[in-house]
């Protein structure tokens, strides 16, 4: 069975704006795995590229923002009968830019509450029950 290793972002809102209590989401593009599914941003890992440099340049890629990496949030593993998904999710702000749509279908800045409330891939539940515990 193939293993895939993603890096994924907590992507909060800029903390003096309006946003400061927001996170960014995005849905997956159709024709993918968990095609149109809310995740937490981000993508694969590639051969020998450090997690925090793939998570950066994958929001770069299909949100157009550059982001600033934090500490691992938390990490998550599922097996799906195509393969198996190890999920490593960091806390991250963005620094630069605004949001576009190059990658991904579309995106939405949510509360806690309405992120930990969306039907999120199985891998992301490690990221949920910590969103419930300390940011609810």
């Amino acid at each position: 069975m193939k293993r895939v290793i993603v890096a994924a972002g907590l992507i909060r809102g800029r903390q003096d704006g309006p946003r400061a209590e927001h996170y960014l989401v995005s849905k997956r593009l159709g024709g993918t795995h968990l095609a149109h599914s809310w995740e937490f941003p981000g993508g694969k890992i590639e051969p020998g590229e450090p997690p925090t440099s793939a998570l950066a340049r994958e929001i770069a890629e299909e949100l157009a923002v550059e982001v600033e990496v934090g500490d691992i949030f938390a990490v998550g593993h599922h097996v799906y009968p195509e393969k198996e998904v190890i999920l490593m999710v960091y806390d991250a702000r963005v620094v630069s830019g605004r949001p576009q749509c190059l990658g991904v279908a579309e995106f939405a800045w949510l509360t806690a509450a309405e992120v930990v409330a969306l039907p999120l891939p199985p891998a992301d539940v490690p990221v949920v029950e910590r969103l419930k515990r300390e940011r609810l």
